[in-house]
């Protein structure tokens, strides 16, 4: 061996000698100071029943262990109790401990420990000195009862029999501020009776807990309030929610605490059951943000119930056998700002008997089915919640509302909403409108727009829509709406969506007009380009003696029936620029009975003509072609002193009307012409040509027509009841031809007729002969083969009388000129003094009857009887009568309005 090994092995030798007498001695020394050195350089007081350091490689093993706080008091420190059969400690760092007084080592082994741990009042960090942590790189326990306080004595954490192996486990003042007294990387865990109470809210518990191939397993966790709902409410007066969870199986993979991080996968919770307390606190602005980033790989719920409570405790939500499976769910500082305080990938969710309840409405529904493209919710039932209320009420049930949805998430805190499809079937039930007090318009600031749903369907269902008593019902409703979207344009109009094609169909359609009228069709079709009645009808809702007691003023009473109705054009109603063109609307069958009674007082208000109620409507309006086709048009006429009504029938009716307008369609025609042909008093032809133009301010307009071959005994179920009056004899031809204004009309009017008289009747209905005879000494019985037409000049128009009572006396003026004469005053002076002959006559018949008293008493007699006669007949009827031609050739003054 060469001199310099020799060297070497002596002092390898010596420094080996060196070590273990060092080591020896070290032992020595800390099984002789050890406890009084920790007494009196830590803060904590140590007992062992042996120990063994090596001083190498800082292992140390020691049993029996007794550790206890010196002064438990000292809140400024961690408070260590307890006791523990076995430690072993791998590489110590000694150093540390010695003059750091920092306890770190690679592994921690501890048998039967129990302790309990107190942990040291949290510190300003800004003003504070950190506290000294206690680091482990790996930490083992088995068979532990271990308990941690705060600083206040409060519990914090505890377990029985726990059994944990943990990797990279910290405890610092960090972790305790945000809630987690421990942060580690892997751990496997064993234990029972867990208990751990967070704040003076809510403890967590759970009945065992146990890991295998890095899944935990819980069983019986509860997440418990600490105090009745009554008492947060009066000790949190802040606070929105109080929780109550409970589930029979909680499972989890791979959890991670790391800082501010917690990682969990495959979270599962079975039969959990969630009561959640509200209260009326409006949502106040955080002070601290959302400090955790949670992330939980896939969190599924079986069977769960939930309950959502009221502040009065009454039902909010409630869902059972709720079945939820979310994954990638992500919370944290940036997704806590949204209306959603979480993202996720994907989520499935679906359960049963589920109700939500506001303040109006009650919505329950059998089942549900969602996914983030889809929603299936079966057998759905709304209900009042109240008997009256200013928002529309829902007493509906339908057996399916399924969506199928193309994209929905948040941008900005707004929603974006495309959805593809909605279904509806078996819709059925009222919609009750609000009391119709003032409603806030609502607000779409939640909205990103556009907001888009491509197809909604509306199958076999029966509606009634209710407003201030008017009922609208629509009976085996099918329903389509294509291209529905909300933008910011749409949102400033009473209807905030435009609408692209639709088609609606219903059977036995009603509605209650108002107090007076329903309106019916057996069947109605409509979309965006055509229109389909069938049998629709306007009645009346009263008899005619109520509608008379109900009316203050003249009013007409319609009855209306048609057979068909067809329509083709386009047509928006629900957008801002209203408007409605129809290149072709049909009219078949209708029969239209208009009654008017001259009983009630006038009606004073002005009466527009029609081209000025045309031009009322606000929107651009035209129908380019209007027939009313195979139609019988009724007009019955009561007065105070008519027994019946008076009748004009107007049968085999047929109209065409062209460009019926509003006057504010661009580059559209503003004439209206019309044509009339008909049976008059189902009896006579009757062609009118009418036409006015609603772009003349003045109203102007021109009507000329003619009836030919009329008996005027079919004019008499007209004249007869009211006017007393009976006709006999033919009308030829009655031409007539207007043009006229808002001020009245001119024209001429040509009659041809033949054996034309009259007959005055008595109240008895029998002929009154002397009146009759008086009457046809000034009427012209027949016109000739060629008459003249007679002008008719200066008719002025009452403005509280329609245009059809302008047109009643321009046709009076002419048949008053052409039966009586042109100089037509003259004439019913001659007929004034006529009758007053008759009387003075009378007079002196009495004198002669006086005068020849002496006379053959059979002479007296007869002369007796001939005086009665004519005084009875005719001083009853002088006075009555008197001005009779008037009412033979004149309509009552008060015509129809």
């Amino acid at each position: 061996m060469k001199k310099w090994q020799k060297v070497s092995a002596i002092i390898l030798g010596v420094l080996l000698v060196l070590f273990l007498i060092a080591n020896f001695g070290l032992n020595f020394w800390i099984q002789k100071n050890l406890p009084r050195y920790i007494k009196n350089n830590s803060h904590y007081t140590v007992s062992y029943q042996s120990l063994d350091v090596n001083l190498g490689n800082g292992n140390i093993f020691a049993t029996g262990i007794t550790i206890n706080s010196k002064n438990p008091q000292n809140q400024e420190v961690i408070g260590l109790q307890g006791t523990v059969d076995t430690l072993s400690i791998s590489r110590l760092g000694i150093y540390d401990a010695v003059f750091n007084k920092r306890i770190s080592s690679s592994n921690l082994i501890l048998k039967n420990p129990n302790i309990n741990i107190t942990l040291a009042k949290p510190k300003d960090k800004s003003t504070e000195k950190k506290q000294n942590p206690l680091a482990f790189d790996n930490i083992s326990i088995k068979n532990g009862n271990i308990q941690i306080f705060r600083h206040t004595k409060q519990k914090l954490f505890s377990v029985k029999d726990l059994v944990l192996n943990v990797e990279n486990l910290e405890m610092t003042e960090e972790s305790v501020e945000s809630k987690l007294p421990v942060v580690f990387d892997q751990y496997d865990l064993k234990g029972r009776n867990f208990y751990y109470r967070p704040d003076n809210v809510y403890a967590f518990t759970a009945s065992f807990i146990t890991t295998e191939n890095g899944e935990m397993s819980i069983r019986n966790f509860a997440m418990i309030p600490l105090l009745s709902f009554q008492n947060f409410r009066k000790f949190f007066p802040k606070k929105q929610q109080l929780f109550d969870f409970k589930a029979s199986q909680m499972n989890f993979k791979d959890m991670a605490l790391k800082s501010k991080e917690i990682t969990l996968s495959n979270v599962y919770f079975e039969n959990p059951n969630l009561k959640l307390f509200t209260t009326d606190v409006k949502t106040a602005k955080k002070d601290k943000p959302f400090t955790y980033e949670v992330e939980l790989e896939n969190v599924v719920f079986k069977n769960a119930v939930v309950s959502i409570l009221k502040p009065d405790g009454t039902p909010k939500f409630n869902a059972g056998n709720l079945n939820v499976n979310v994954s990638k769910l992500k919370m944290d500082e940036e997704t806590a700002k949204g209306n959603l305080p979480f993202s996720f990938e994907d989520y499935k969710i679906d359960g049963r008997q589920i109700l939500f309840a506001s303040s109006s409405q009650k919505i329950t529904a059998g089942a549900f089915a969602m996914n983030p493209h889809s929603a299936d919710i079966r057998n759905i039932s709304a209900k009042p919640a109240v008997a009256g209320s200013d928002k529309t009420l829902l007493d509906l049930t339908a057996s399916q509302l399924n969506l199928k949805i193309n994209e929905w998430k948040f941008i900005d805190k707004k929603l974006k909403l495309d959805i593809e499809n909605v279904l509806v079937t078996n819709l059925n039930g009222k919609i009750k409108s609000g009391s119709g007090q003032a409603k806030k318009k609502p607000g779409f600031e939640g909205i990103h727009y556009p907001l888009t749903v491509k197809n909604v369907v509306v199958r076999n269902s029966n509606l009634v829509y209710e407003s201030q008593n008017k009922p609208l019902s629509l009976n085996q409703l099918n329903l389509n709406i294509q291209n529905i979207e909300m933008n910011a344009e749409t949102v400033k109009s009473g209807f905030p969506f435009k609408i692209g094609n639709y088609q609606l169909s219903t059977k036995n359609f009603s509605y209650r007009i108002n107090p007076y009228y329903s309106l019916s069709s057996s069947l109605l079709k409509v979309s965006n380009k055509t229109l389909q009645m069938s049998n629709f009808a306007v009645k009346p809702l009263v008899s005619r003696s109520q509608f008379l007691r109900m009316i203050p003023t003249e009013k007409d009473l319609y009855d209306l029936k048609i057979s068909q109705i067809n329509m083709q054009g386009t047509w928006d109603f629900l957008s801002t620029e209203k408007s409605v063109k129809v290149s072709q609307a049909t009219l078949n069958g209708m029969n239209a009975n208009i009654f008017r009674s001259k009983l009630p007082k006038d009606d004073l208000t002005e009466k527009p003509l029609y081209s000025k109620l045309l031009r009322s409507i606000k929107f651009p309006f035209l129908i380019q072609n209007l027939d009313i086709k195979n139609s019988v048009l009724v007009y019955e006429e009561d007065t105070k002193q008519s027994e019946g009504p008076g009748k004009l029938t107007f049968g085999n009716f047929n109209m065409n009307v062209k460009n019926l307008n509003s006057g504010k369609m661009k580059g559209a025609p503003t004439l209206v012409p019309i044509t009339i042909s008909c049976r008059f008093m189902d009896a006579s032809p009757m062609n009118v040509k009418w036409s006015f133009d609603t772009a003349q301010m003045n109203d102007a307009f021109s009507i000329a027509g003619n009836i030919s071959d009329l008996p005027a005994s079919r004019i008499n179920p007209f004249i007869e009841p009211y006017l007393k009056i009976r006709a006999t004899g033919e009308i030829s031809d009655l031409i007539f031809n207007f043009k006229g204004n808002y001020l009245g009309l001119n024209g001429t009017v040509n009659m041809k007729h033949k054996d034309l008289r009259v007959e005055i009747l008595k109240t008895t209905g029998e002929k009154n002969k002397l009146l009759s005879a008086v009457a046809n000494i000034f009427v012209r019985t027949d016109s000739g083969n060629y008459p003249e037409s007679v002008v008719v000049d200066n008719v002025q128009r009452d403005k509280t009388k329609s245009f059809f009572n302008l047109f009643w006396k321009g046709i009076e003026e002419g048949l008053k000129k052409t039966l009586i004469g042109k100089n037509i005053e003259n004439t019913e002076k001659s007929i004034k003094n006529t009758v007053s002959d008759t009387k003075g006559a009378l007079q002196q018949g009495k004198s002669t009857v006086k005068d020849t008293k002496t006379a053959a008493k059979d002479k007296i007699e007869k002369v007796k009887e001939n005086v009665g006669a004519k005084k009875e007949n005719i001083t009853e009827k002088v006075q009555e009568k008197k001005g009779i031609f008037r009412k033979v050739f004149k309509k009552k003054e008060k015509a129809e309005n």
